[in-house]
């Protein structure tokens, strides 16, 4: 006779309870039990002195001070005590920072090229050797970027033309771009801006960026103006701190930060492979952001700036973290970040993300890496760190699209999904590398989807020379709605797309 099985646990429990076990579902329930133990635990002290309460009459709160328990002047002082204190730490608190709202340029069909297009230009530039010319046509097979990005009219005529007229025309067609569209979308008189600051990386003409914007807006003359170079693509993020820094001690103030990076002047016409990597990479683009610490902007505001971080590697931790290019046993030719590179941005984001995490990750994530920490440093096992889940301290994420290779890293550091990476994946795919203002760009991706809620919390992380890391979390004071003056907005419905690892240029 064939013996009878028992049914396992797993058969004789109802399927939605098997549902609930799985590892992913405990940990959210956790993380609900954790964020809610205050209202856990008064409820039931609630329920067991709600039929006390019931029977008080107003006769028995007349009487109440007359009760020897009582004392009336212990209470009035407390009181007192209490609101002095109140009054103190809502005086001494860093004024709030709004973000009214932001532009991204959109460049004309005149400055799109396919990369195929781009393939043509660097054969006919007539510098660089057939190898040099057959790799940048694998990386650009490879590094994330479709055929719509664009590229100063600079680099697309024949021959070249790499000057400093050029360079200029540039600046100013992408900077009066952004500009010209925040004034339009902000109603803000240029008159009332009292800040401003600009960041470029690579080109610092005289007169400045900053005078540039000062002489055509005819902005006041006592306006802070900050013009800051050679910071690399996390520039944008650093403006954002500096202007709130000086959004403390400046009341009732507006500032503009205009982030943007120049091509003309340095595109690499040789053929040392490790310095390629710009032709293939950056694209044309900018931003302009217009902040407030007026209370009266709040209310038409898109953001409030909760937090700004900056982690700052010293140069001997990256004296070798230089862009390369790897080629395989086969021959063939990929676009990577070197290990070194790869291990310096981890370091610098590892320094950002153990200052930042205490202050935006909720009690049950910052238990949980208490806990792992004490069982490897005090009981000595040998257990992985454990990785807090952001997921439950941001709803949004914009990472810097510096390439593919960035952008795979830190998901799998972060463990996030592929909908949470689609902002900076797309803001790659179609507009490429556009530098430190490429967050500004996914941000606006993420409007333009319909995503933003009032409440939602975005964290934006850039990667820069130097080597730095610094991010900023901002929180939706509204519900976005309004995006007609959006880059994205005429082509949203197309995307998200499949990016393949690999796509060939077509001739």
């Amino acid at each position: 006779m064939a013996e009878k099985v028992a049914p396992s646990v797993d058969n004789r429990l109802p399927s939605y309870l098997l549902k609930l076990l799985k590892p992913n579902y405990m940990k959210l329930l956790y993380h609900h039990v954790i964020s809610n133990a205050l209202y856990l635990c008064l409820g039931p002290l609630l329920v067991l002195l709600f039929p006390r309460l019931s029977t008080l009459t107003l006769a028995d709160l007349r009487e109440l001070p007359n009760q020897p328990w009582v004392n009336l002047s212990a209470v009035v002082t407390t009181s007192t005590l209490l609101m002095a204190v109140a009054t103190l730490y809502a005086m001494s608190r860093p004024r709030p920072v709004y973000l009214v709202d932001f532009s991204c340029y959109k460049p004309t069909q005149a400055h799109m090229a396919t990369r195929g297009e781009i393939m043509e230009h660097f054969k006919k530039a007539g510098t660089f050797t057939d190898e040099t010319v057959a790799f940048q046509h694998k990386m650009l097979e490879r590094c994330g970027i479709g055929d719509s990005s664009y590229f100063p009219r600079s680099l697309l005529c024949t021959p070249i033309n790499m000057s400093h007229r050029t360079a200029r025309e540039e600046a100013e067609t992408v900077m009066f771009g952004a500009t010209d569209e925040l004034f339009q979308k902000t109603g803000v008189a240029a008159a009332d801006i009292s800040i401003l600051v600009v960041n470029c990386s690579l080109y610092n003409p005289t007169p400045s960026y900053t005078s540039m914007i000062v002489n055509r807006y005819k902005l006041r003359k006592d306006v802070m103006s900050y013009n800051l170079g050679g910071m690399g693509c996390s520039a944008g993020l650093i403006s954002i701190d500096l202007v709130k820094n000086l959004l403390q001690v400046h009341p009732n103030s507006y500032a503009m930060v205009v982030s943007t990076e120049n091509m003309t002047l340095n595109a690499y016409l040789g053929n040392n492979r490790s310095m390629l990597v710009s032709n293939s990479l950056f694209r044309l683009g900018g931003a302009a952001v217009l902040l407030s610490n007026r209370r009266s902007d709040r209310r038409r505001s898109k953001y409030q700036l909760v937090h700004t971080m900056r982690t700052h590697r010293g140069a001997e931790d990256c004296s070798h973290s230089c862009v390369m290019q790897e080629e395989d046993a086969e021959g063939k030719v990929g676009v990577a970040l070197s290990k070194e590179l790869m291990v310096v941005a981890g370091n610098a984001l590892k320094a950002n993300i153990s200052t930042l995490g205490p202050l935006v990750l909720p009690m049950s994530e910052q238990l949980l890496f208490l806990a792992a920490m004490l069982l490897r440093k005090v009981l000595k096992l040998k257990i992985r760190s454990y990785i807090p889940d952001f997921k439950l301290a941001f709803e949004h994420f914009c990472i810097h699209a510096g390439g593919r290779a960035v952008l795979d890293e830190l998901e799998k550091h972060l463990e996030l999904t592929p909908w949470h990476m689609e902002p900076s994946r797309m803001t790659l795919h179609r507009f490429g590398n556009t530098s430190s203002s490429s967050l500004w760009y996914e941000l606006s991706y993420i409007e333009a989807k319909g995503r933003i809620r009032r409440g939602d919390r975005v964290w934006q992380i850039a990667f820069g020379s130097g080597f730095k890391c610094n991010s900023a979390v901002w929180r939706a004071l509204n519900t976005v709605l309004d995006v007609h003056k959006n880059p994205w907005t005429d082509e949203i419905h197309k995307f998200p797309v499949h990016v393949p690892k690999v796509t060939p240029i077509l001739s």
